[in-house]
Formats: C-alpha cells, sequence, structure tokens
C-alpha cells in the first residue's frame, strides 16, 4: 500500500480532542469536502468528485465508516478500488513502480514474483496482507466482480460521491 496507508494527523483546539483516534478510511481528496463543511459552503456538483466530509470522524462522533469504497489513484494513472478489508486492481503490477528498470537504482531488486499468473487483476486483503503479497483475484470471485463492478461505475460517471 505504498503510499496509501499514512496517518493523518489533525489538531484543532476547542474542536478536536487531542489524543483521539479514528479507524475510517480518508484520503487528502476529503479535504475539499470537509472544508466546504467548515466553512458552510455547498460544494459545486462538479467539484471535488471523490472528496467525503470527514468532518464528523475529526469531532469524534460516533459514526458509520464514512464512505464504503475509496479510490487510489497510481502514478501511471491506473486505478484502485478499497472496501474494508478488500483492494482491488484492474491491471497487473503495482502502477507505479517500473520494476522493469535496472541499473545501481533500478527497482527490479524489489520485485515479487507473480504469484498468481492467471490472474487478470489483483485482490488484497489489507487486514491479513497489508504488504499486498498475496493475490487472492482468482480465490474470491465474488469480492472481484463487487469491485470491478463498483470501480467500472465510478470511473463511468467520474466520480465516487454523489452531489445534489
Amino acid at each position: 500500500e505504498g503510499g496509501h496507508r499514512v496517518p493523518f494527523i489533525a489538531r484543532w483546539p476547542g474542536k478536536i480532542k487531542a489524543g483521539s483516534t479514528s479507524d475510517q478510511t480518508v484520503c487528502l481528496t476529503d479535504l475539499m469536502a470537509t472544508a466546504s463543511a467548515i466553512t458552510e459552503a455547498k460544494l459545486p456538483n462538479n467539484s471535488a468528485e471523490d472528496s467525503y466530509n470527514i468532518l464528523p470522524a475529526l469531532l469524534g462522533q460516533d459514526i458509520e465508516p464514512i464512505r464504503k469504497y475509496t479510490l487510489h489513484q497510481t502514478m501511471s494513472l491506473a486505478l484502485a478500488i478499497r472496501s474494508g478489508d478488500w483492494k482491488y486492481l484492474d491491471h497487473k503490477g503495482s502502477g507505479g513502480n517500473n520494476y522493469n528498470r535496472g541499473g545501481e537504482w533500478g527497482m527490479k531488486q524489489f520485485a515479487l514474483p507473480e504469484k498468481a499468473p492467471g490472474a487478470r487483476g489483483q485482490l488484497y486483503n489489507l487486514r491479513t496482507d497489508p504488504g499486498e503479497t498475496t493475490n487472492l483475484y482468482l480465490e474470491k470471485p465474488e469480492i472481484v466482480e463487487e469491485l470491478k463492478a463498483k470501480l467500472e461505475e465510478f470511473k463511468k460517471s467520474g466520480r465516487s460521491v454523489p452531489r445534489t
């Protein structure tokens, strides 16, 4: 999950309780909708397509998960989708690092062997395999189909957050 599992730290005296934590999945894209909520500004329908308001989580309110699905974009513009413990990629490879590059600074030495060579994509259980070393694409077709369909829906609509 290189670059996708990082701490989010917020400080707002009098609003955010010091030392509080949350298990909510949040993204930097959420700052737009959150700033909009804080300032009570309405976001235009064509902006912040993947931004959720995380203010309730920041304020420590007991809420349901903010989002059911999280989109991730790689350096090569490929998309991945996460739901709960599951992460699906509709392509092979990391989408970012070029493991074929050799030389002293090359990434080839870090490339992992393909463990599901017949798979057309990738599926990982991030709770049991945060290093994404075991591709479960062929073992969990029902999860692959759900996440694949949702990813395609988001691609077609151009957004993962409905606005009214």
